[in-house]
């Protein structure tokens, strides 16, 4: 016996131990629901009140204490401030710590109170509870309650996803153990068809109750829909208001409202997009969402792992965008692919002859031959066939070995005959010396396409004393802006190199409308929006002459990663995470719970059929398809490519087989064939997708017959979409059956296949026509799926660890924003960035001891003189001083913040005593000397405030401005330097070092810079009107214009927009599904009106 296996022995393994920690929360919950079974529908509701006043009650002490402090800011001295928003802070951090506490004390009775509120649901076609004023605004909006005189009727059926549905559910409870896994913060993994969506029903009230907001998260709007509409009347009968962010348009007051309500249902990517648009809003009116309480995410590994990969932006129109040399070089790039096509294909003939060959050396120069025909082009079908065939995979294999051996010092030999070299595992293409003359040409510079080393020839400039510092440093700047254009040109190559040699049509993207769409891989979905990066996506729009959009410029971007790491809790459920646990531990820190199932799996899982070629494979599915029609069970079957599912719907159209395709081209009638799957005698194509979130329901005719039956065309690349795909039959103990059908020349079989797999096959003496199922092959064809998995882990990582770098930036910008934005905690700001300048001019002047340095910047940041004589400037320490300078900025920046106030009041005095009744908000000009500031105020604060409110509002719109300003550059410069530091790799040294160093110091240039803009304008602020005559009248507050900003999801943040035009207004939600009209009856206008008030409609909600 193993030692781990001796551990679990005595210790239990780690699914015993998770439930052993949850059954005492279980065991009180059907305790408290003995007793909650007991009590009518009025005291139900009642006791969910008491639950609610019993948080309220319990962090009361820390909410006052708050209150209080806000209340006494103003009256605070400027630098006293900062203790007592730091005491809020803890305050804040306290109350969720309590909140915690609390909720788990009241847990049993919670989970008790929804489960009772689903059997009285269940059991009653109405209950009937005495009306309160929610019940009221409820029957206004919903038609399953209506109200007659004091009495609320609630119905059991209602409309959600476009049908009526009829409440027949009720907590089990092994969804108790789930509930309670997605309270603590973890992921619940659960079975298809094991009921996730009522789970999560327990953790959202329990949650809710704070009102504090919980964030449900779906995979896609339909099922944010669809929940919202199912779920709702469970919550809204104890009062707790529910809605749906994908209802309403980005940036309006309806979102808005759909952010404040208790339970907030939503798409991960409109989550994300809404934080990025917050933190670009001019106004508060703008804001949409509130603090990031708690968020439950469905199908979380598809949200958390598989969206992760790409970064959510807003972008932005940039001058001469379109300007771009994709369609200048395709030309040379189509000529490089041709010629190595024919080279690569006379390599293959070659080795073919010669391996055949009994000479030792010749079999060794036709392996070597094969080995530069794999490395230029991996993806050639004919190399594919060769490689099935007997002993010629384990030839290649110890090739590849021999010539990365001792760090690929003789891979040169093996690779300088090609033009460029394919690395497909990790998608990296090198352009080799001889593929460069060959696209150079007769051009004036041969090295046209070769990177200059900067590095050396800088240094080589350093040692010429002859050239005077100017000279030097436009040469430097010759050979910086030389190397930029050189670098985009390389770049551009091999962005052309990368669409012709390792992107397929209808496998990785498709073309619709004139437009290259990516299919995702995990689900064979189109991701609309969602562009390949650095210029890969206009690289392919080349190869297929669509049209080629324009560059953009980033104005806002998160990783999904980033973006659900800042809720205080964190919890996500699925039937596929556990092969993921690692990754979802090292990023979120969420612990994967195994939830056993309410009835055993009665699915048979088969052993992987392995076969040579994709020819016998595929003619081997449509026979088993045919077996399993004629004994009348349903068939799913899984592809993992748009290509491959219409060549099987060929296959069986050749048979007249009946069947269905769901594919990227086709998804739009996903939930009628994913309603019609179960039916007897029904085939249907999916690729992978297989309706994510839906069951496959199967009538009693078809589980006599055996249940659903899975057939996998291939094995993905993840072993979770494997399992997914198995978990749609053997829904709740229902019979079914899976099998997966495999080849030789797969891409995973390929790539990842050890050559252990190929010498078995070799031994066994693996011919044409020959299938082989046996345990051991199974096992490896899942090392080789880990292999990949961790791959890509890396990849996530890679990106995680370039956006934690923006990430920390992004916090410290965001929360100045912020603070500028709502108007608190701006006194605090700009006195750190009078202190923060004044050492940095002090440091810099110290170093070089330079006192007329610092008039000048004295003069040019604080317009003020320096407070200290040269003498003592020399003399005195850097620190001392620098204090010395702030104080003093800092007194000067009160006085002439005083003067502008005493300036203004009178005119204000005058407007607000005369004309006060004609203007609610005024526009108050404040120049710098150099600009005007029209700054919009409220007149009557102004008045009050005796014109403080004018100063206050003048600082809140210059930070403003200048953050904007400074972080849209800063990101731009990000976006350079991103792309730059890539090229860090043929230097031997890490690009994601170079990445942080760099960005540090860009940050640091950026916040200086920011600091020294802001005191310079806010130092010589005047307001030149003096009369009240020329008070102008503000406008109202308009929403903010997203017109010209685009939202994208980039493969690793691309810059991309429509060509010759501004970025069109982009609704980010997903194409509206057409639903069904459901109209309500009208009362008439003397009618009485349906909220059951006793007033006519017309005087009432018809008013």
């Amino acid at each position: 016996m193993a030692f781990n296996d001796i551990l679990k022995k005595i210790f239990g393994n780690k699914a015993q131990r998770d439930l052993k920690e949850i059954e005492p929360y279980v065991a009180k919950v059907k305790v408290a629901y003995e007793n909650v079974i007991r009590l009518s529908n009025d005291e139900l509701r009642e006791l969910s009140e008491n639950l609610k006043q019993r948080i309220k009650d319990y962090i009361a002490p820390e909410v006052n204490r708050i209150e209080e402090l806000k209340s006494s800011v103003e009256s605070t001295e400027i630098n006293l401030r900062e203790k007592i928003y730091e005491e809020i802070d803890k305050l804040e951090k306290e109350i969720i710590v309590k909140n915690e506490k609390i909720l788990e004390e009241i847990l049993p009775e919670a989970f008790a109170v929804i489960k009772d509120t689903a059997r009285r649901f269940s059991e009653n076609q109405e209950i009937i509870v005495t009306a309160n004023a929610f019940d009221r605004e409820l029957a206004v909006k919903h038609d399953f309650v209506s109200i007659q005189g004091d009495k609320a009727i609630y119905k059991n059926e209602w409309m959600a996803g476009g049908n009526i549905v009829k409440w027949d559910m009720v907590h089990y409870d092994v969804q108790l153990f789930g509930g309670t896994v997605l309270h603590k913060g973890k992921i619940a993994e659960m079975g298809t068809g094991e009921g996730k969506t009522l789970v999560a029903t327990l953790p959202v009230f329990l949650n809710a109750l704070t009102h504090r907001g919980v964030h449900v998260v779906t995979v896609n709007d339909y099922l944010s829909k669809r929940d919202s509409e199912w779920m709702g009347p469970i919550y809204m009968f104890h009062g707790l208001s529910v809605d749906c962010i994908d209802r309403h348009r980005p940036n309006s007051e309806e979102r808005r409202q759909a952010y404040l309500a208790d339970i907030t249902f939503g798409t991960n990517n409109e989550f994300g997009f809404d934080y990025l648009r917050d933190n670009m809003a001019t106004n508060p009116e703008d804001l949409v969402q509130r603090k990031h309480n708690y968020a439950i995410v469905d199908e979380v590994d598809s949200v958390l792992i598989d969206d992760a990969r790409t970064p959510l932006i807003i972008s932005g129109p940039v001058p001469r965008g379109e300007d771009q040399l994709f369609d200048d070089l395709k030309p040379k790039v189509e000529k490089l692919v041709s010629a190595q096509k024919v080279l690569v294909t006379k390599y293959l003939a070659d080795a073919k002859e010669l391996m055949k060959s009994e000479d030792e050396k010749k079999r060794e120069e036709g392996a070597l031959a094969l080995f530069r025909s794999y490395k230029g082009m991996p993806k050639n079908k004919p190399l594919i066939k060769y490689l099935s065939e007997q002993g010629v995979k384990a030839q290649l294999l110890k090739t590849e070995e021999f010539y990365m051996q001792e760090n690929n010092k003789n891979m040169h030999i093996a690779t300088d005959p090609l033009y460029f070299v394919i690395d497909e595992k990790n998608r990296q293409i090198n352009l080799t010396d001889k593929g460069i003359d060959l696209i150079t040409g007769n051009s004036e510079d041969p090295k046209f396409f070769v990177l200059p080393d900067v590095g050396s020839e800088i240094a080589e400039l350093e040692k010429n004393k002859s050239l005077s510092p100017t000279e030097k440093q436009n040469i430097k700047d010759e050979l910086h802006q030389n190397y930029a254009i050189k670098s985009e040109r390389v770049h551009t190559i091999n962005q052309l190199l990368k669409a012709y040699t390792l992107f397929e049509k209808d496998i990785e993207y498709v073309v619709l409308e004139n437009k290259v769409k990516i299919v995702d891989e995990q689900t064979g979905r189109i991701m609309e929006g969602r562009r390949y990066s650095d210029g890969l996506h206009q690289a392919i729009e080349a190869k297929e002459n669509v049209t080629i959009e324009a560059a953009t410029q980033t104005f806002a971007t998160i990783t999904l990663q980033n973006y659900f790491r800042m809720y205080s809790k964190l919890s996500g459920m699925t039937g596929t995470a556990e092969t993921e646990a690692g990754e979802l531990w090292d990023i979120y820190k969420l612990d994967v719970v195994v939830i056993p199932t309410n009835r055993p799996i009665a699915r048979n899982d088969m052993q992987d059929r392995v076969y040579k070629t994709k020819r016998e494979k595929y003619t081997a599915v449509i026979e088993e398809i045919e077996s399993l029609v004629n004994s009348g069970r349903p068939v799913l079957v899984g592809t993992t490519s748009v290509e491959i599912s219409e060549l099987l719907s060929r296959m069986l159209n050749s048979r007249k087989i009946k069947h269905n395709v769901l594919n990227a081209k086709l998804h739009q009638r996903e939930a009628e064939i994913v309603a019609e799957a179960g039916r007897k005698g029904t085939v249907t194509i999916a690729t992978n997708m297989a309706g994510r979130g839906t069951d496959i329901k199967l009538t009693e005719e078809v589980k006599e017959a055996g249940g659903l039956a899975i057939i996998g065309t291939e094995r993905h690349e993840s072993r979770r979409v494997d399992r997914q795909l198995r978990g749609r039959a053997g829904r709740q103990g229902d019979p079914g059956s899976s099998v997966f059908f495999v080849s030789l020349e797969d891409d995973l079989m390929r790539l990842f296949g050890s050559e252990r797999i190929s010498s078995v096959m070799d031994k066994l003496g693996f011919k044409e026509g020959e299938m082989i199922e046996h345990p051991m092959i199974s096992k490896s064809i899942e090392r080789a799926q880990k292999k990949v998995e961790e791959n890509n882990f890396g990849i996530r990582k890679r990106l995680l660890e370039y956006d934690d770098v923006m990430n920390s930036q992004r916090e410290v910008v965001y929360s100045k924003r912020r603070h500028a934005l709502m108007g608190e905690r701006i006194g605090v700001d700009i006195t750190n960035m009078i202190y923060d300048t004044a050492e940095s001019i002090l440091e810099n002047a110290k170093n070089s001891q330079d006192y007329t340095f610092l008039e000048e910047e004295l003069l040019k940041v604080y317009a003020m003189d320096v407070p200290l004589s040269p003498e003592q400037f020399t003399s005195g320490r850097a620190g001392d001083i620098s204090q010395k300078v702030a104080e003093e900025a800092l007194a000067t920046f009160k006085r002439k913040m005083d003067k502008l106030a005493n300036v203004a009041y009178p005119v204000i005095k005058q407007v607000y005593e005369k004309q006060g009744n004609m203007y609610e908000n005024i526009l108050v000009p404040v120049t710098d000397g150099k600009r005007v500031f029209n700054v919009s105020t409220h007149l009557e604060t102004a008045y009050k405030t005796e014109a403080k409110e004018i100063v206050r509002s003048f600082e809140k719109q210059i930070l403003l401005y200048v953050i904007d300003d400074e972080w849209k550059e800063h990101l731009r410069q990000l976006d350079e330097l991103r792309n730059s530091v890539q090229n860090a790799s043929y230097e031997q040294k890490d690009p994601l070092l170079i990445y942080k160093l760099e960005s540090f110091g860009l940050f640091k240039e950026m916040i200086d810079s920011m600091n020294r803009k802001v005191i310079a304008i806010l130092m010589r602020g005047q307001i030149p009107m003096r009369e009240p005559e020329q008070v102008r009248e503000a406008r109202p507050v308009q929403k903010m214009d997203m017109s010209k900003y685009r939202t994208q999801k980039d493969e690793i943040g691309s810059r991309n927009s429509h060509s010759g035009q501004d970025p069109t207004k982009q609704d980010t939600r997903e194409n509206q599904r057409i639903e069904p009209v459901h109209a309500d009856k009208k009362p008439g206008r003397n009618e009485p009106c349906f909220c059951g008030s006793g007033k006519k409609y017309k005087h009432c909600h018809g008013a």
